[in-house]
């Protein structure tokens, strides 16, 4: 589904993007996998080799820094000579601190991973798909970015900003052949945690929601959407926002 296509996903160490590396590869893609964990990096290598005759490399990567996102996708073209598909996967949550207890620093970081990365790797990824003749850019974004209790002040922020991102992507680039569209995660059974020790009152709207949710969805399920959106078979898709949470949004 993906043979001769070059992808590059973030926060591939582990949860959804672990299984989008592994899927890829399964389905023929060259892959670059990115996360900050260096060890997280080289297990999913050795995972996804073994899966593929395709070309497999790992980058160790802080998105919080402004360059990063410049270097990674630059490391990629240098590596595999296009790039074809990028999925902005990494992120990091806020501990659902309720905007009067969002510190400066936690806000910053919390930007830089989930929305200021997403938009520098976009930024510098375009021209070389333009080039090629098109890609597609999947961005993970989450039920958060849709309503205002899942998670807090940043965290709802940075995904609400994320869907608008990928919205405007979608509409100027569109025509060109690259294609952009965001995977809106429910509660998926990973290691992201609340990001901290959770803020009592964010818990208390966070914990109402949790009640009404019908199970966690395992990151496999959401490779599969993401293998779909990368594929030529999703090539009416463009500026979509997938809802992919069990029906937890319509309970």
């Amino acid at each position: 589904m993906l043979d001769g296509k070059v992808a590059v996903i973030t926060g591939a160490g582990s949860g959804v993007g672990r299984a989008m590396a592994n899927l890829f590869a399964e389905n023929g893609a060259a892959v670059l996998i990115v996360d900050v964990v260096s060890e997280r990096v080289d297990q999913v290598v050795k995972e996804a080799r073994g899966k593929t005759s395709a070309r497999v490399e790992g980058m160790v990567v802080d998105l919080s820094l402004k360059e990063s996102a410049d270097r990674m996708v630059d490391f990629a073209a240098k590596t595999f000579g296009r790039l074809d598909i990028l999925c902005n996967n990494a992120g990091i949550m806020d501990a659902v601190r309720p905007a009067a207890d969002t510190s400066d620093d936690l806000w910053e970081k919390v930007m830089n991973v989930n929305l200021n990365a997403p938009f520098r790797a976009s930024r510098r990824a375009i021209p070389l798909m333009l080039k090629n003749g098109g890609g597609a850019i999947i961005n993970t974004a989450s039920i958060a970015g849709f309503f205002g209790g899942a998670a807090g002040a940043a965290y709802t922020t940075s995904k609400h900003a994320l869907i608008g991102l990928t919205r405007s992507i979608a509409a100027q680039y569109g025509k060109e052949g690259v294609r952009c569209n965001a995977m809106v995660l429910g509660a998926v059974n990973t290691n992201i945690g609340v990001g901290g020790v959770p803020d009592p009152k964010g818990m208390e709207h966070l914990q109402k929601a949790m009640a009404t949710l019908p199970r966690m969805g395992d990151p496999k399920e959401i490779a599969e959407l993401a293998l779909f959106l990368a594929s030529g078979r999703s090539s009416y898709v463009n500026g979509s926002c997938v809802t992919i949470d069990g029906g937890w949004t319509l309970l």
